[in-house]
């Protein structure tokens, strides 16, 4: 099993949605990313060069989740997996899980909506 980087809780502001409330309003979001790697080499040698800049993604994650507005949320986190997996090459996959915490619906029971998707390189 490969090593994980696991970034928790990132609280971003977006207009995804297919209610125009969605849209026009927008609403928070938190992402969860789990990034898998080998993390020997960063152990040994205590050097940004061999692992993943955290800080970095959490930017990239902002940009995509703040970024132009989706209808699903599906396509939110489809884009963020893709855009991780093509940045940081040392991953070998990432799991990313998008959560709605005031999903719009007409039954007031209902809490929040997540998605989670995992992809490979």
């Amino acid at each position: 099993m490969a090593d994980r980087l696991l970034l928790q809780g990132l609280r971003f502001y977006g207009y995804h949605g297919v209610e125009e409330a969605e849209q026009g309003l927008g609403q928070n979001f938190v992402v969860d990313l789990l990034m898998e790697l080998d993390l020997k080499q960063a152990g040994a040698s205590d050097d940004l060069a061999d692992t993943v800049n955290y800080a970095a993604v959490y930017q990239l994650a902002r940009t995509i989740v703040e970024g132009p507005a989706y209808k699903l949320i599906e396509t939110v986190a489809s884009r963020l997996a893709a855009a991780i997996l093509s940045d940081y090459h040392l991953l070998t996959a990432v799991t990313v899980r998008l959560n709605k915490p005031q999903a719009p619906a007409h039954d007031p029971a209902l809490g929040s909506i997540t998605v989670e998707l995992r992809r490979e390189r």
